[in-house]
């Protein structure tokens, strides 16, 4: 999928007329009936089945959020077929209207910005399930996961099911994430998709806890491996890419610490600066391997001082770890050129030049175009980082903003950074956050 752009100056982007806002359009049947005919080829190709689970509790024509995990493309055509027969509005970033804005209203989408505050969001969906008697179909981690593991859920989540007062319902995919994961360059694998629909919270439930308990009781549901699921359930990945791209996640060698040398193709992720070798096997496993003089490979044995890993996610939390190490020692630092685009309104995205990114202990601080374009932003302004790889098929991305425009940075030569981007967002809130916490 590819989005419209267009090359401005950075003046120009900046003069664009904002979107005004407008309260959520009423769904009809048509258009459910559109996304559900759309998705039915790739439901069909994956054999797609579900269950339903305590949903005999949820009235027939009783408003509900729906809460689903965010693992891959796929996750909006299950959402088409298991919703099909109840009125939604989909709750969708704001890019994801560019060139199509009315089309996108029309379905039942309601745009945000990611990872930002947005009060007017909470308007829209109380406007949708009070006023037009809809049900809310929103993604909580707001990003797909890179590595198969939970991503963080906002902390207002809780507050939000407060207001809404109407019951929470689970979608829950297995398969979506080990068919397309995001790292492999929209290839896909020959992989069944199933998922499970749960009846979680009704509102005097919701009523009786606290926020916390809310948001406990939710990072509880939203915990999950599907590296692990793939392992236990003994899915064959036997496509011969399935390591492509793997590097985009797995940046940093556990040998010899080099970051930005790891090369992930065909099957095989090697670190380029020490030769270190792993395979990812048909069933999930990362098994170490080596070259031998005849050019045979054989498992590596490795030595009491080097770390191996055998599991994806592990390598990735271990990245984190490093992270956080970085930022704690006062070392953490990024500073890399970007192209930059700006989104301003729904009409297209403008290309508007070139710059530096630069990120450490301070937060962001984004300048370029000639000298016109100086952002900051604080650690404490987001919890998480809207950042994607291949992103509409420009390239790997990271944004970064507010509610008057967001910036979408594409790093230039300078190696894989965009995951541990998001990483040092996320251990810099926590530490910012708590820093906060004991001050008080």
């Amino acid at each position: 999928m590819k989005i419209k752009t267009a090359k401005m100056t950075y003046e120009e982007a900046l003069a664009l007329p904002q979107a005004a806002h407008q309260n959520p359009l009423r769904q009809y049947f048509i258009f459910r009936l559109i996304l559900l005919l759309a998705s039915i080829w790739d439901l069909w190709r994956t054999r797609f089945t579900y269950r339903l689970i305590h949903m005999e509790k949820l009235g027939k024509n009783e408003p509900c959020l729906i809460l689903m995990n965010h693992s891959s493309f796929i996750d909006l055509k299950v959402a088409a077929r298991l919703l099909c027969t109840r009125p939604f509005h989909i709750i969708c970033t704001l890019d994801g209207f560019v060139g199509k804005p009315r089309l996108m209203r029309l379905i039942g989408c309601i745009p945000t910005r990611k990872f930002m505050t947005d009060v007017t969001l909470v308007r829209d969906m109380v406007y949708a399930t009070k006023t037009l008697k809809s049900s809310i179909l929103m993604f909580p981690e707001a990003s797909y996961s890179f590595d198969g593991t939970q991503t963080p859920l906002p902390d207002s989540l809780g507050k939000c099911l407060k207001i809404l007062k109407v019951p929470v319902v689970m979608i829950r995919t297995e398969g979506a994430f080990a068919r397309d994961p995001l790292y492999n360059n929209l290839q896909l694998r020959k992989v069944r998709v199933s998922a499970e629909v749960e009846y979680l919270l009704s509102p005097e439930e919701i009523d009786a806890k606290s926020p916390q308990e809310l948001n406990d009781f939710l990072k509880e549901k939203f915990t999950f491996d599907y590296f692990r699921w793939q392992q236990e359930n003994k899915v064959r990945i036997q496509e011969p890419f399935r390591a492509d791209g793997l590097n985009r996640m797995l940046y940093k060698c556990p040998h010899c610490q080099q970051e930005g040398e790891m090369l992930g193709q065909g099957t095989t992720l090697t670190c380029k600066h020490c030769g270190k070798s792993y395979e990812l096997t048909e069933y999930g496993h990362l098994k170490p391997i080596t070259e031998k003089s005849d050019g045979s490979k054989a498992p590596l044995t490795p030595i009491s001082s080097e770390r191996t890993f055998t599991h994806v996610p592990d390598w990735y939390r271990w990245e984190r770890e490093c992270v956080r190490q970085e930022i704690l020692s006062g070392t953490y630092r990024m500073e890399i050129p970007v192209a930059i685009y700006m989104l301003v309104n729904t009409k297209k995205i403008c290309q508007v030049g070139e710059g530096t990114l630069t990120h450490s202990e301070d937060g962001f601080h984004l300048t370029g175009c000639e000298g016109k374009l100086d952002y900051r932003q604080e650690p404490l302004s987001s919890y998480s980082l809207y950042s994607d790889f291949f992103w509409y098929e420009i390239g790997d991305m990271i944004s970064i903003g507010n509610e008057r425009v967001q910036y979408y940075c594409f790093p230039q030569g300078c190696g894989d950074i965009v995951a541990k981007a998001r990483l040092a967002t996320e251990e810099l809130y926590k530490i910012a956050k708590n820093g906060m916490t004991e001050a008080q």
